[in-house]
């Protein structure tokens, strides 16, 4: 039998949006949370002298992962074993890893809806149930220990992203920290996706290390370090789970790719280049948020962090993919529609991811501005 997932609807907007600038037209990609920036200059830099001196053959680099450890000893004041860190090939791996590490076929996986595409596919690719649990803008569009304590039965595991993805809300620690009290009551195990932390506006987003410290945490150089190709991320694991973490990376992926560990290792010290894109997020959030009664869209919860706008546009459409595709053709905008978040609420969502670079901003919302009037006056 083969797990039937649903595609990843962004997709098909993004490749509607390459065919018309392929065909000369002026098209501004927020379909994807893909930084506009590159790799820190230092660390471009260490990459070239690897390519030069380097034969990059199969290697997870023990720096790196001493590197990661005292990140959180630093950040968070947690102290994790360098040993309990597993370098992956991104944070998509580090995801199926960690949940093939909480059980079999049939587990169940609860999550916030909305929430990442990928919670709900990968649950199904691993014949495990997804439990998706509805929380609405009364929730700021976080799970709460309330809900989790309500499930039943208790899941195996439960994923938290915080900052989340589509809505960058972030879950407050002393929520955090009672969520982190329900799993470990009703032996639940706790999937941190954390690959948002440090982009964010004001808010505070501790680790779930510092309430779980048996957590399973995700994380990815693709975001804050603004590194998405080089596809290099970690997961962080138990120590019970440590020898599993290490077969099932070592036979379903071998290792990730060396440049980038190389790479990464000097993209950790480069935090005065990579707050200078935080800054800049932050002032493409302000313009979007400002525009955003211009555009009669007023039913949203501010971001915390992460680069999104997750939007209800329902007085406008019950159909967000067919919404999305007229807006790329008819103004060049890409944006994301919401049934990838969500497949029961998600038709009369969109996500704007304000990732570009600030100008692009600001072309796209002249360009949103009278489109959304003559949505509203159809």
């Amino acid at each position: 039998m083969i797990a039937q997932l649903e595609p990843f609807h962004a997709i098909a907007v993004s490749a509607l949006a390459h065919r018309l600038a392929a065909q000369g037209r002026s098209v501004i990609h927020m379909e994807f949370g893909q930084p506009s920036t590159g790799a820190p200059a230092a660390a471009v830099a260490a990459a070239h002298r690897a390519l030069d001196g380097d034969p990059l053959g199969y290697w997870q680099s023990a720096e790196l992962k001493a590197r990661i450890a005292r990140h959180y000893h630093d950040r968070d004041g947690v102290t994790v074993d360098p040993a309990r860190i597993v370098l992956t090939c991104g944070a998509s791996p580090a995801l199926v890893m960690a949940m093939s590490l909480c059980g079999g076929p049939g587990a169940q996986i609860a999550f916030a809806r909305p929430g990442y595409v990928a919670y709900r596919n990968n649950a199904r690719a691993l014949f495990m149930e997804p439990v998706e649990v509805p929380c609405g803008p009364d929730r700021r569009y976080q799970l709460d220990a309330e809900a989790l304590a309500a499930l039943d039965p208790a899941p195996a595991a439960v994923i938290l992203a915080s900052p989340a993805n589509p809505t960058g809300t972030v879950i407050a620690r002393d929520e955090l920290q009672r969520i982190a009290a329900v799993c470990r009551a009703r032996g639940i195990r706790v999937i941190a996706d954390e690959i948002y932390h440090g982009i964010t506006f004001g808010a505070e987003a501790p680790s779930v290390l510092q309430f779980a410290p048996d957590a399973l945490v995700v994380n990815s150089f693709s975001k804050y370090f603004s590194m998405p190709g080089w596809r290099l991320g970690w997961l962080v694991v138990p120590e019970d789970l440590i020898e599993q973490a290490n077969a099932r990376m070592g036979n379903l992926f071998l290792t990730p790719p060396v440049l980038s560990q190389q790479a990464g290792l000097v993209a950790f010290d480069q935090d005065a280049e990579l707050q200078g894109h935080v800054a800049t997020y932050a002032r493409n959030r302000d313009l979007l948020l400002a525009a955003l009664p211009a555009l009669g869209l007023n039913r949203i919860a501010p971001p915390d962090g992460a680069f999104y706008i997750w939007a209800d546009v329902g007085h406008l459409t019950d159909d967000s993919l067919d919404f999305a595709m007229r807006l790329v053709r008819d103004t060049g905008v890409a944006i994301a529609p919401g049934v990838d978040f969500d497949p029961v609420e998600g038709h009369r969502f969109i996500r704007l991811s304000f990732a570009v670079a600030t100008p692009l901003i600001e072309q796209a919302i002249e360009r949103l501005i009278p489109w959304f009037a003559a949505q509203q006056r159809g």
